[in-house]
């Protein structure tokens, strides 16, 4: 085999580029396995450099079925690259394998890939063949007994990919095309007006503390008595609470109604929200 076969070889093998492929060669003296290693080696030192760099491009992936349903966060550093074919290619393959190991990115990370690499193995190789930072974020597994998975993407990149994605998982023994129109809803209603939780109870104490500091500062600069902020501070918080819990969001679609009644009015007595996950790109 001559030289220019085995970069040849080599490139359609690990993707990276003609000249390192032709250096590599050299250095294992044309043994194609060491070349191979030679270029896994620099690929690992070259995503290392890349790993200071800020990511805030990408996609986000939905997998799985009505019963099992998993997202997942690839994120990248331009939107250049998130249209990428392999990149693409890449956030779809790994989309899949994250449903079976149920979001827990240690596993996802060391599991095979079809071209028989770990996931981590073959995110060096990206990084290195892209040269941009490339991450796996935030990701999620819906799979709660007696419930159906609902989701919602929004500026879709490619099939299963977007930049904002929701899913809503709604406990029910109901299967009606009511219930199904309400869930696709619910997903875009969720993406729209970002709840923190479903109740107000629900929200984190660090939110709650973060906004009453926010309010305390807010209300000292008007010089109003003690007594008086305070009654402003506790109608604030209590308006924050509202507008963050997604039973008593304004409906989307119909304004005038709260999410809660939305719901009244399906008449399904057994429906329950039991959990739900937002995720857009950058934020």
């Amino acid at each position: 085999m001559s030289n220019l076969e085995k970069i040849k070889q080599l490139r359609e093998s690990t993707g990276a580029g003609f000249k390192d492929c032709g250096l590599a060669i050299d250095e294992a003296k044309g043994d194609l396995d060491k070349a191979v290693e030679i270029l896994r080696v620099k690929g690992i030192s070259k995503a290392s450099k890349k790993m200071s760099r800020v990511a805030k491009e990408g996609v986000i992936s939905v997998s799985g079925d009505e019963n099992k349903k998993s997202l997942i966060e690839i994120n990248c550093e331009t939107d250049f690259v998130a249209k990428n074919e392999d990149f693409i290619n890449f956030a779809k393959e790994i989309s899949d394998i994250n449903n079976k190991v149920d979001s827990d990115l240690e596993k996802l990370k060391s599991s095979k890939m079809k071209n028989s690499k770990t996931v981590d193995e073959n995110l060096v190789s990206l990084i290195s063949k892209i040269g941009e930072k490339i991450t796996i974020g935030r990701a999620k597994t819906f799979n709660h007994n007696g419930s159906k998975n609902f989701n919602y993407l929004h500026n879709i990149v490619r099939d299963n990919l977007s930049k904002l994605a929701v899913i809503v998982t709604i406990k029910t023994k109901n299967d009606t095309d009511i219930l199904k129109n309400f869930g696709k809803q619910l997903c875009m209603h969720i993406a729209a007006s970002s709840p923190l939780a479903i109740e107000a109870e629900e929200i984190k104490k660090e939110i709650l503390d973060k906004e009453n500091e926010l309010i305390s500062e807010e209300l000292k600069t008007t010089g109003k008595p003690e007594d008086i902020i305070k009654k402003i501070s506790i109608g604030k918080i209590k308006k924050f609470k509202e507008d963050n819990s997604l039973l008593s969001q304004p409906w989307v679609m119909e304004p005038k109604k709260k999410v809660h009644d939305i719901i009244k009015d399906l008449k399904i007595d057994d429906l329950v929200i039991k959990d739900f996950y937002r995720i857009k790109i950058g934020e």
